[in-house]
């Protein structure tokens, strides 16, 4: 397991392999998380949860004290474990647990749980997952030919795998299931990412600069994250993940005194697209990529974080898309000062509602999403009360942006190189 914040939420990996009359499971999981209660479907940080203070009391634990507290967990656990054969359901047995050291306390410790579900004779295929709490589930076959290889979001019930091998995903299958997995390290899991983005989108809403700006970058973290899970390149998360902190802040600032696109600009970027890459391989680090389709779901990943990374440009467009247009010229100030006026509105019942449907949906508090699309369209109103000014836009919009971007970038360098 790559070294990553001990509150990130993590995927558990899982292998399968039959002995006898028995499937013998190897998981490697933060149990942590698992015996604090925390509902991983929902959340990317323990921080963002009720159950916070619980799981820094769990992870300060010695190892014989979390296997003790584990013992009185099994019986939960077992119960939230599915096991098909043939359509019949077997029961998780035999737990044998290892706990790495406290050490670092600022990185997941690394726990492997070891269990048994018995087999009827002659059984042929078998069904695996678990309750949507325990989050997602990396599951490999291993000991046949042609092993199953599957990523199963939470909750979700594996497809009938054979026991005697041969259900290995095609390329394309692969290659079609690797997608959604990069789109979903973007948007909702990928906010630093999403803000360096942005960062490039408020330089100039012009399309030259902006896909100047992002093709470098795509080409960029495209080499690194390929090179990365190749294994030709290894950099410690410690050094990378503040490293595209000060990458947001650099992009942020420079739009507060740049107005067009720097002859240097270009290959900052590519720079810190690499930088990008390199985060983006310690995702893939994480649950790894399979070995018999390795190129389909590099491309695949990386093709949905590109997706991801068009969808967060593509939707800040479209907020700001008439705010631009009366600041280019179009007299049509009225319509946008009503627009801007339901929009924010909008957008404050939803931090107001705090409705469940999208606090699920992107995994975070509703706000963290509404909040800033508040401010957006504030922002844009304002530009449009201003309109005859020059640089209207830049001024009202662009600029407060990029200062809020370099706060908050700034605040992450902080806090993963000193706290």
């Amino acid at each position: 397991m790559s070294a990553v914040s001990a509150h990130e939420v993590l995927p558990s990996i899982a292998d399968m392999t039959q002995e006898g009359d028995n499937l013998a499971f190897d998981v490697q999981l933060n149990l942590e998380s698992f015996i604090a209660g925390i509902d991983q479907s929902e959340v990317v940080d323990t921080n963002a949860t009720a159950q916070a203070e619980t799981y820094d009391e769990l992870r300060a634990l010695s190892p014989a004290d979390l296997e003790a507290r584990f013992v009185a967990f099994w019986p939960k656990m077992a119960r939230n474990i599915v096991v098909l054969a043939d359509g019949i359901a077997v029961t998780a047995e035999n737990p044998i647990l290892r706990v790495d050291p406290i050490g670092d306390t600022e990185v997941v410790r690394a726990s492997n749980l070891s269990f048994t579900a018995p087999i009827p004779a002659g059984a042929r295929s078998v069904q695996v997952g678990w309750a949507p709490e325990f989050g997602i589930l990396v599951l490999r076959q291993m000991g046949v030919n042609a092993q199953y290889d599957g990523f199963l979001e939470a909750g979700v019930l594996s497809d009938p795998i054979a026991l005697a091998g041969g259900d290995q995903a095609s390329g394309w299958q692969t290659f079609v299931r690797y997608l959604p997995i990069g789109f979903d390290h973007i948007v909702p899991k990928g906010l630093d990412h999403i803000l360096f983005v942005l960062g490039l989108f408020f330089l100039s809403a012009r399309m030259r600069p902006l896909l100047t700006q992002v093709s470098l970058f795509t080409l960029a973290h495209t080499i690194t994250l390929a090179l990365a899970a190749l294994g030709y390149v290894v950099v410690p998360g410690n050094i990378v993940e503040p490293l595209i902190a000060a990458s947001i802040v650099y992009v942020a600032v420079e739009n507060i005194y740049m107005k067009n696109l720097s002859p240097w600009r270009p290959f900052v970027v590519f720079g810190f697209g690499l930088l990008h890459g390199l985060g983006f391989a310690s995702v893939l680090a994480q649950f790894g990529l399979p070995e018999s389709a390795f190129v389909p779901a590099l491309i695949g990943f990386n093709i949905g974080v590109e997706i991801g990374q068009l969808a967060v440009i593509a939707v800040m467009y479209l907020c700001v898309w008439q705010a631009l247009r009366v600041d280019r010229g179009a007299s049509e100030a009225t319509q946008g000062k009503v627009l801007y006026v339901v929009l924010a509105t909008a957008a404050a019942s939803l931090i107001w509602l705090n409705p469940n449907i999208i606090s699920t949906a992107i995994e975070s508090p509703t706000w963290l999403f509404a909040a800033p699309l508040l401010a957006i369209f504030i922002l844009c109103l304002g530009s449009i009360q201003i309109r005859h000014q020059v640089d209207a836009y830049r001024k009202i919009v662009a600029v407060p942006a990029s200062v809020a971007i370099a706060f908050v970038g700034a605040y992450w360098f902080v806090e993963r190189v000193f706290l």
